[in-house]
């Protein structure tokens, strides 16, 4: 059942129609419909200086205003270079809508310690993230970076 549920996680992650389809959700208004274990991040293009936006996944809050996500594609995804640039962005999740916030890419040894408080906290996701991103993409699952958002 496990492996089923990661071959889904991979076939939705492979297809880019189907990994934004949440953002339909958000741009409507229903994106508590997802719950607070997702989050629309709306940054600025690092080059083109356009809007974008991107689901991911919230590991942690760690305080009210705080959320940590992490870039399961590493610091080559776009929206994580796009945030090295300029780390003023909007964030929804669950019932918060579009509130400004400032992002803090977080050092390796944070990102580790976040990671590992996820590992805990989300056993059965990890396990699946972790397959899909090893197996699948051929990603370093032990090594990626986290961002921290801190809202307005």
């Amino acid at each position: 059942m496990e492996r089923l549920s990661s071959a889904i996680m991979a076939t939705f992650l492979r297809n880019r129609r189907a990994a934004r389809s949440p953002i339909l959700l958000y741009r409507y208004g229903l994106g508590w419909l997802l719950g607070s274990r997702l989050m629309l991040l709306e940054h600025t293009g690092r080059r083109s200086g356009l809007p974008r936006q991107v689901c991911i996944e919230v590991a942690e809050r760690p305080a009210r205003d705080v959320l940590v996500a992490a870039s399961g594609f590493g610091r080559s995804a776009q929206w994580y270079r796009n945030l090295e640039v300029d780390p003023r962005c909007r964030v929804s999740s669950g019932t918060i809508r579009r509130r400004p916030a400032t992002a803090r890419l977080l050092s390796t040894a944070d990102s580790e310690a976040a990671l590992a408080r996820y590992k805990t906290l989300h056993p059965t996701s990890w396990r699946l993230l972790r397959q899909v991103l090893v197996d699948d993409f051929g990603q370093d699952a032990d090594s990626i970076p986290m961002v921290e958002f801190h809202l307005h």
